[in-house]
């Protein structure tokens, strides 16, 4: 019998869930880092996350795999991204031929909805997907939510786009247009907010027509990843906060991090990227964070809604809500220089294209005017906003983002793996809990096994549940952490972490006194390098890493 075959059979086995069995609600945001939220030390103001922090536990050590399909990959399945199919990326070309390398979401596992549906489970998702090749509206739609067992999806299909019209946006198994959805028409499309407003109808749909089962809603929004885009007003509140610019922001955050109890003041701060001195348009790069805060207020503001239904409807105290990222703050410079395809300078003061039919589908990534025929502009004479421009905000931000940690997305230096995790569970989170800390180490891999746990199904083959953490308890987990993806690779063991950037030589820390990877030990601590190296060789040979960059096989 195929492994997914078997593994189902035994879920089906395992029979409904108990009575006790919580609802699940995971939320996974999109580029952002370790210290954005006001509850991990940000100035972005967050009160709905913050007051699921103070109600529940926060993670100062959970971790995911430093990109955003992989990320998703090992979310949805409890693997490593490799044995799951995504080691890289889903791009139409990223099939290398190698298992762990198709770009494509395997099907010899169950994901979170199909490992919970035969216990008993209604399964919603609402937002991005991003762990398959195959995005056009034709298909094939079987490894789209539907095809991997969700019983309703709105969202896209792809890993970026306009948040104002993007592209591969799907109601359950067809592609729509967000200006000509018959099933959603509000005054302004905002995706953000369109993700929100679908997860709060799945919440009431399922109180009304299901109320005696549980149920996993999957929330995954595109905020905070670029394009930089937000309503006026919701940029307004930000004007003028980022003027001091990296170094005041970066020392704000850092103390507030440490008086929260998130970090150790003592292990000191990471090196600033960029010299804010040097910044040629001081006014243009505020901006760029300006409205990066405004994208996670926004998101704050749709997860208070979610809350609220929950507590409409008398589910949220039997509901465990989590919230993490799928990578660090992002470093990539998209639409800050001058290009041939996207216009810089300033908004013309009427279109100058065709506008486009309102029932037409958007597509790419980037796409190359608004609906009302004005082209996307991209540059450094562009102002990130609103829908006709398409800028990310840029590395030293993202060094922002990433207090007090080194690195950025792609690297697995803990800048582009270290996530806030906030579990809430007020039936499963004793009273003397709430608001407290986890400081052991955790990873995407666990989400499944907590699932499974809860639920009352076998257990993943990868991970521990994070139930124990929410009493105090170790979690037990029986051997170390790996990461790889670009080449970049890590191990955690214990107190101890191996790292290294592609191409270059191992790195040793220990995270108990420096977790910012400030002092490398490999020098003095050659037979611990060795020991762990060889272990992380292990894994990588175990799960199917390829060296990079992949050679395609034959």
């Amino acid at each position: 019998m195929p492994p997914r075959t078997a593994l189902l059979a035994a879920l089906l086995a395992a029979g409904p869930a108990t009575a006790a069995a919580p609802n699940v609600v995971v939320v996974l945001a999109d580029d952002m880092g370790f210290s954005d939220l006001g509850c991990y030390g940000g100035e972005i103001a967050t009160p709905h996350l913050d007051a699921l922090a103070a109600g529940g536990v926060r993670f100062t050590q959970f971790t995911n795999t430093a990109r955003c399909c992989p990320t998703r990959a090992s979310l949805l399945t409890g693997l490593y991204p490799h044995q799951a199919g995504i080691g890289h990326m889903t791009d139409p070309n990223s099939d290398s031929g190698h298992p762990g390398y198709r770009g494509e979401l395997s099907r010899r596992t169950p994901t979170l909805a199909e490992a919970l549906k035969p216990a008993g489970y209604r399964c919603y998702a609402a937002g991005k997907w991003h762990v398959t090749r195959h995005v056009g509206p034709d298909g094939p739609t079987d490894n789209w939510p539907l095809g991997r067992g969700f019983d309703r999806f709105y969202g896209t299909i792809t890993g970026a786009g306009s948040f104002y019209d993007p592209s591969t946006l799907t109601r359950d198994d067809r592609q729509v247009s967000a200006f000509a959805d018959p099933g959603y028409k509000p005054a302004e499309y905002y995706y953000t907010d369109a993700i929100s407003d679908h997860a709060v109808r799945f919440l009431a749909g399922h109180a009304k027509a299901h109320p005696d089962k549980p149920f996993l809603l999957y929330v995954a929004y595109t905020a905070a990843h670029w394009p930089m885009h937000a309503p006026a007003a919701d940029v307004a509140a930000y004007r003028g906060k980022y003027a001091g610019g990296y170094g005041a922001t970066r020392k704000a955050r850092f103390e507030k991090a440490a008086k929260l109890g998130l970090i150790d003041p003592k292990q000191g701060i990471a090196p600033q990227a960029k010299d804010w001195e040097a910044v040629p348009d001081k006014a243009w790069e505020a901006a760029g964070m300006e409205v990066y805060a405004a994208m996670v207020s926004r998101m704050d503001r749709g997860i208070g809604a979610i809350v609220a239904e929950l507590k409409r409807t008398g589910r949220l105290d039997d509901t465990l809500v989590l919230y993490l990222q799928d990578n660090g703050g992002c470093a990539e410079p998209v639409g800050r220089g001058k290009n041939k395809a996207h216009p810089d300078g300033q908004r013309a003061d009427k279109p100058t294209l065709p506008a486009m039919p309102a029932d037409r589908l958007q597509v790419g990534h980037t796409p190359a005017q608004t609906r009302d025929g004005f082209p996307v502009r991209q540059g450094p004479g562009v102002v990130p906003g609103p829908a006709d421009t398409y800028v990310a905000y840029g590395e030293g931000w993202a060094n922002v983002s990433n207090t007090p940690f080194r690195g950025y997305k792609h690297w697995v230096h803990e800048g582009g793996i270290s996530t806030p995790l906030i579990a809430h569970w007020p039936a499963g989170i004793p009273a003397d809990r709430r608001g407290g800390l986890v400081r052991e180490p955790g990873h995407l891999i666990d989400i499944m096994a907590t699932c499974r746990d809860l639920a009352g199904v076998p257990a993943a083959p990868e991970g521990v549940s994070l139930r124990p953490a929410f009493g105090g308890k170790p979690l037990g987990r029986p051997g170390p952490l790996h990461w790889e993806h670009d080449g970049n690779k890590a191990v955690r063991a214990g107190d101890w972490k191996l790292v290294a950037r592609h191409g270059r030589p191992w790195e040793l820390y220990d995270m108990t006194s420096d977790r910012v990877e400030a002092r490398d030990l490999a020098t003095a601590h050659p037979d611990r390098v060795k020991e762990l190296a060889a272990g992380w060789d292990a894994w990588a040979a175990r799960v199917g890493v390829r060296p990079w960059p992949v050679v395609p096989a034959k």
